[in-house]
C-alpha cells in the first residue's frame, strides 16, 4: 500500500501543493514552523478524517479561507483509487472513489497509516487518554465499525453526563431517562471493550518479540488492560454486558452525587510491564522509549497481518529523539517493506542505507524549494 500523489488546497500554511511520492521512502526536510509536520498531518487526516494534533478541524483551514481540501491517489490491493477530505466551518466531507461517504466507518480503513511522532514517546508515561486514543485509532483502521460504536458511545456518554449534572442538582427527579441512557451506553461499551480485548491479544503477539529484539533479549514486555469495571479478557460480550448492568446499578447514587459517569471504556487504561515492573512508574526513559517503539513496530506488523498489506508509516521528527541503536533498528525493520515519510530538520547524523535511496523534499514557508 502506498500513496502516489497528494494535493493540498488552503491547508494550514499551504495555499496549493501537488506532490508525487516514491513508493519506498520520502524525506521532508525543513526548519521548524515551515510546514513539515503540516504535510505529515495532511496524510494522516486523509486516512482518518481528523488530525492527531487538534480536535478542531477549523484550525486546518488556512486563515480567512472558506475551506481546505486534501486529495490523494492511493494504491492498495493492486488497484489505484482517489481519497478526498474537504473541511469547512460547517463540517467535513469524506470521499472514497469520488463517492461521498455518509459514515466515517465506511471511509476509515481505506488507507492504513501508522504515525510515530515525539508525542508518541509519551504513550507509556503520558495520560490514559493518550493510550485510549492509540488503541481506538488502531482498532478503527482494521475494524471500521468500531468507529461507529465509539462515536455512538461518546454521544450517549455526553447526554448521560449532562443528565447526571441535572440530577445532581435535583436528586428527587425521575431517573427513567437515566436508565434508558445507561442501557444505550452499555450496548456500545460492551462492543468496544470486547474488541479492545481482541486487539490487545493481537498486539501482544507482535510487540513482545519485537521488544525482546530491541532490548537484545534482556527485557520481556507485557501489556494488560486496566478496566474501570470488573471485566476481564476471558469475558464475551454477553458477560461484559451483564457486568456493566450490575455495576451501573451499584454506583447509580454515587454517579448522581458526582454528576458524572464513573465507569466505562472512557475511563479504562493500558498498563505496560517490563520484566514484571510497571514501566510508567519504574521504567527508565530508555525502557519507556523502547516500549513505545515496540508498540509502533507491532502496529505495522499487525495491520499487515489483518489487512494483507503494510500500512504507510509517518515518522514525524522522531528519528532525532531516538538513540543510534533504536533509530537503526527502526529503519532496518521497515527497509524495503513500508512506504515511509520522514520529516526532519536535517538528515545529517541519521546514518542508514535506507535514507540513501530516499526521495528528498525541501519545505520552506509552505512551499517546495
Amino acid at each position: 500500500m502506498h500513496i502516489h500523489e497528494l494535493t493540498l488546497k488552503n491547508y494550514r500554511n499551504y495555499n496549493q501543493l501537488h506532490l508525487k511520492f516514491d513508493d519506498k521512502i520520502n524525506v521532508i526536510i525543513g526548519e521548524n514552523a515551515q510546514g513539515k509536520t503540516n504535510l505529515m498531518e495532511a496524510i494522516y487526516v486523509l486516512a482518518f478524517s481528523k488530525s492527531h494534533r487538534t480536535p478542531r478541524d477549523k484550525e486546518l483551514i488556512q486563515w480567512e479561507k472558506e475551506y481546505a481540501k486534501i486529495e490523494g491517489s492511493i494504491y492498495k490491493k493492486k488497484q489505484s483509487f482517489p481519497l478526498e477530505i474537504q473541511l469547512t466551518s460547517k463540517g467535513k466531507k469524506a470521499k472514497l472513489n469520488h463517492m461521498e461517504q455518509r459514515r466515517l466507518s465506511d471511509y476509515i480503513g481505506a488507507m492504513n497509516v501508522v504515525m510515530f511522532a515525539p508525542e508518541d514517546l509519551n504513550l507509556v508515561k503520558g495520560s490514559p487518554q493518550i493510550r485510549r486514543r492509540f488503541i481506538d485509532m488502531e482498532i478503527g483502521q482494521i475494524q471500521p465499525m468500531y468507529i461507529y460504536h465509539l462515536g455512538q458511545y461518546l454521544k450517549v456518554l455526553k447526554q448521560r453526563n449532562h443528565l447526571l449534572k441535572n440530577l445532581q442538582r435535583n436528586q428527587k427527579s425521575d431517573r427513567t431517562m437515566l436508565h434508558v441512557l445507561t442501557d444505550q451506553l452499555i450496548e456500545h461499551a460492551a462492543v468496544i471493550v470486547e474488541r479492545r480485548f481482541t486487539f490487545l491479544e493481537l498486539l501482544r503477539k507482535w510487540a513482545t518479540p519485537i521488544h525482546e529484539g530491541i532490548s537484545r533479549g534482556l527485557e520481556k514486555l507485557e501489556i494488560t488492560y486496566n478496566p474501570s469495571a470488573n471485566v476481564s479478557e476471558g469475558n464475551n460480550r454477553e458477560k461484559i454486558t451483564n457486568i456493566y448492568i450490575e455495576k451501573f446499578k451499584e454506583i447509580e447514587n454515587k454517579e448522581v452525587e458526582r454528576g458524572s459517569t464513573l465507569v466505562g471504556p472512557h475511563r479504562d487504561d493500558l498498563l505496560f510491564y517490563v520484566n514484571g515492573k510497571d514501566v510508567q512508574t519504574y521504567g527508565s526513559q530508555g525502557q519507556q522509549r523502547t516500549t513505545a517503539l515496540s508498540l509502533k513496530l507491532a502496529e505495522i506488523e499487525l495491520i499487515k497481518n489483518e489487512v494483507g498489506e503494510y500500512p504507510i508509516l509517518l515518522l514525524d521528527d522522531v528519528l532525532s529523539e531516538l538513540d543510534d541503536f533504536r533509530q537503526s533498528h527502526l529503519l532496518h525493520t521497515i527497509q524495503g517493506k513500508v512506504q515511509t515519510f520522514v520529516s526532519t530538520t536535517s538528515v545529517d547524523g541519521i546514518k542508514h542505507e535506507t535514507l540513501d535511496q530516499a526521495e528528498l523534499f525541501r519545505v520552506e514557508n509552505g512551499m517546495l524549494v
